[in-house]
């Protein structure tokens, strides 16, 4: 999703942010958050039950038949939603946020953000499929901002995103973040560099 000279982007701007705080910023980007495999399943179940209405009431098929059609039905129809251009888009919006933000909170106890001496950490997550950017900030930042100070951050990220430039929108977010953790965290406050610089892809 992204290519390596663009990783290498971000992680100077996160370096960069991080030399102006004692806070910590790590980047992840997720293809998906989930595969969704039993929706294709729900949906084709669905169409398959109401199929044989109409062969009943308009035909004089035989019940064998008709259910030899419902499977058939059933299996056409699992087969083309499983594909992943139409999978992701019958999956209900807050199901795909759902997903994604319990990725993000795994992602963010995976990596070790919240392993950091003083809770100083902040991980910008974005989950291309379900179209989801999240910030999550530890203990220690959380106690001093609102959660709403990294609305700016996910907004540059997700325009980014948008316009097929997901680098510059991590860029962007990494600056917008350490400007807020300069501002609580200064630098020399706290132990830094507890998290390896970089945007990790999943």
């Amino acid at each position: 999703m992204i290519s390596e000279s663009d990783k290498a982007r971000v992680t100077v701007a996160i370096r960069e942010a991080e030399s102006h705080t004692a806070g910590e910023i790590f980047c992840v980007i997720a293809q998906h958050s989930g595969d969704y495999r039993l929706v294709p399943i729900a949906w084709a179940a669905a169409v398959a039950l109401f199929a044989p209405l109409p062969l009943l009431g308009l035909t004089n098929w035989s019940a064998p038949v008709v259910y030899l059609l419902q499977i058939i039905v059933f299996l056409l129809v699992a087969m083309a939603l499983s594909h992943s251009q139409f999978r992701f888009r019958i999956v209900p919006r807050q199901t795909q946020h759902d997903r994604a933000h319990a990725e993000a909170m795994r992602q963010f106890y995976a990596q070790g953000i919240d392993k950091t001496e003083h809770r100083t950490g902040v991980l910008i997550f974005a989950s291309a499929a379900e179209r989801y950017v999240e910030v999550v900030a530890d203990a220690g930042i959380n106690d001093k901002v609102p959660s709403t100070v990294w609305d700016e951050a996910v907004h540059a990220l997700v325009s980014a995103v948008k316009d097929g430039r997901p680098a510059d929108g991590f860029v962007a977010a990494v600056e917008r973040c350490g400007a807020v953790l300069a501002e609580h965290f200064p630098p020399g406050a706290l132990k830094r560099d507890e998290l390896t610089d970089k945007l990790l892809e999943i």
